[in-house]
């Protein structure tokens, strides 16, 4: 299969993953081992303090280095076997970009590592995550379609 048409089929499994139903107008784009992702924030994200939760600035984090180490892995599912995440500072409106990387591909094991950024370009989130290979085929996913 082209790469680029296994990062699109990516993206659909992104999409259409019942998580999603919880986050409005998210979007992400997949390209070799690296993803973007964007979510405009809405106040149903924050917690007591009317800043958003912690929750979506680790899904976006996660998300983001899962589906860059995805784009390299074209037989397998993967998951993420362990994720740390810092908090840099709070995001209470506007659009945030989670931007993930692969960093070290192994035979099974892959780590990347993810950036969340607010709309006027400031770091407010990192994380670097280990995703290992499953033995569960791509192509047995309702989501992971043919484009």
């Amino acid at each position: 299969m082209e790469a680029t048409q296994h990062y699109r089929q990516l993206e659909t499994l992104y999409y259409k993953a019942a998580i999603q139903q919880f986050i409005d107008g998210s979007k992400i784009t997949i390209h070799h081992q690296t993803a973007e992702i964007t979510l405009p924030v809405h106040p149903k994200y924050n917690h007591g303090a009317n800043a958003m939760h912690g929750a979506l600035y680790f899904k976006l984090l996660d998300d983001a280095a899962y589906f860059a180490v995805a784009s390299v892995v074209q037989d397998v599912f993967i998951v993420t076997s362990s994720f740390q995440i810092n908090l840099v500072r709070p995001v209470t409106g506007g659009t945030i970009k989670a931007i993930g990387k692969l960093r070290t591909i192994g035979k099974n094991l892959f780590v990347a590592e993810s950036t969340l950024y607010n709309d006027k370009g400031k770091e407010v989130a990192f994380g670097t995550g280990q995703f290992m290979k499953t033995n569960q085929p791509l192509s047995s996913l309702d989501g992971y379609t043919e484009i």
